[in-house]
């Protein structure tokens, strides 16, 4: 008898050199597929940044289809055991149905891959496999018809997939029916079943696939956008002043050997000039740096998560005035960090209700309803009571106090249009600069909230 005569051993052979072309292939993905993704994990935890939730999803690859070869674990245990009759007819059988498995279910995550002819045709190979290890072996061989099944899920999509899966387990049912009566509905349902979830599955990982691409797409617009805006912004506000400012020094520079008080007064020039693009320059970067309301909503959504307390936002009502939205902003910012530091509630409602003349915000928690804290020094007080002045100022009015039901109620109702409080709501002194006060004011609410965070959390 010569080697690997005995069909047993030739199976064993052929096994083995399968098992190690799935190795290579796999080795050869975990380099060009996970290996990037590791050390992106690994960069973003050297920078103190935690992994991304949403790489965590439906399955890219077609690692998460192999397990599902183990179904076909005990017809491989009844052609290990001598069980089945001609052996040789059904290792081959195996082996070919489990390579094509394999390819299929990797070519189906790319979309080139999938399409291609090349895949269609090793469906077709499959299906007649299939066919023949169930009509000549039936009992566990016949568990093969789920496995194709999900191959056709796999690559199928769009409104072919029904009826290749009514057809397929129509045949699945048939062939089990002839071979052993009994369990045809049960492969017949399998096949059934296992086409259409991993198709839905993996429409599913597609479109949640694409929506991030078009998402980091927006962003990315968004930024390049927003760039060019600010770069026009600042060629249109210093363009022209520099120019007129290199003017004036030059002739400013010919005119001080001859007569020096034309020269100051080119200098005097310069420097009002130079004064009013500084002013303009500042007013553009102070719109860049006031939030809108729903900004501060945004972080107060954040913030309130962060210390374990459920965020609750309602948002209607005519648009707000720049204005008003400051105002409001900073009410909420202020009631956000009340509720943070000083409730102990697990739960935070921020409503917001307008109509054409007035706005109302309601924010109203679950806590101890503890006092509030008191106004801060340095921003002409921005704690409730100095925002209740401030609300005042502009027609309108902020009530603090226990809600009915537990907890502490904020209310403050403005105009829609609340014009008057633009002289006197500001963060940016006359120069155009932020009172150091008023920076360390925020760094300190901005630490106790983390910290409220940290200690709930």
């Amino acid at each position: 008898m010569t080697k690997h005569s005995n069909p047993i051993t030739c199976r064993i052979h052929e096994v083995r050199e399968a098992r190690r072309a799935w190795r290579e292939n796999w080795r050869h993905t975990w380099k060009e597929e996970w290996r990037p993704r590791r050390a992106a994990f690994r960069a973003r935890q050297k920078c103190g940044g935690e992994p991304l939730s949403e790489e965590m999803g439906p399955p890219s690859s077609g690692f998460a289809l192999l397990p599902w070869l183990l179904v076909g674990l005990g017809a491989f245990s009844n052609l290990l055991q001598g069980r089945t009759p001609n052996p040789w007819i059904g290792g081959m059988g195996l082996l070919a149905f489990n390579s094509l498995y394999i390819s299929v279910v990797f070519r189906a995550f790319v979309k080139e891959a999938r399409d291609a002819p090349a895949t269609r045709w090793a469906l077709v190979a499959m299906l007649a496999i299939t066919c023949g290890l169930g009509i000549g072996y039936g009992g566990s061989w016949l568990y093969f018809f789920p496995l194709l099944g999900l191959a056709v899920g796999a690559v199928t999509r769009g409104r072919m997939l029904p009826k290749l899966a009514i057809a397929l387990s129509a045949l699945a049912g048939t062939v089990a029916g002839f071979r052993d009566g009994s369990g045809a509905i049960g492969v017949a349902y399998a096949t059934f079943l296992s086409t259409t979830v991993t198709a839905a599955i993996l429409s599913l990982s597609e479109a949640v696939r694409e929506l991030r691409a078009a998402r980091e797409e927006l962003a990315r617009r968004a930024v390049e956008e927003e760039r060019l805006r600010f770069s026009r912004d600042l060629h249109d506000l210093l363009g022209h002043t520099l120019s007129v400012i290199v003017v004036k020094s030059e002739a400013a520079r010919r005119l001080a050997h001859r007569d020096l008080e034309a020269a100051l007064l080119q200098v005097t020039d310069i420097e009002s000039v130079g004064r009013q693009a500084l002013t303009e320059i500042r007013e553009a970067v102070t719109g860049y740096r006031e939030g809108s309301l729903t900004t501060e909503l945004d972080g107060a959504r954040s913030a309130l998560s962060a210390a374990s307390v459920d965020p609750v936002v309602r948002q209607s009502g005519p648009p707000l005035t720049p204005q008003t939205e400051a105002l409001l902003g900073w009410v909420v910012r202020e009631a956000v960090t009340n509720v943070v530091r000083h409730s102990d509630a697990t739960r935070c409602e921020i409503t917001v209700d307008g109509t054409p003349d007035r706005v109302r915000l309601k924010i109203t928690d679950n806590g101890t309803g503890a006092t509030v804290s008191e106004p801060l020094e340095g921003l002409g007080g921005t704690g409730l009571k100095g925002l209740t002045e401030r609300l005042a100022a502009a027609g309108g009015s902020l009530e603090a106090g226990r809600a009915p039901r537990g907890g502490f109620l904020v209310t403050a109702e403005l105009p829609v249009d609340a014009t008057e409080l633009a002289n006197g709501f500001s963060f940016y002194d006359s120069h155009g600069q932020r009172p150091s006060s008023a920076n360390s004011t925020i760094h300190q609410n901005s630490r106790s909230a983390r910290g409220a965070g940290a200690a709930r959390d």
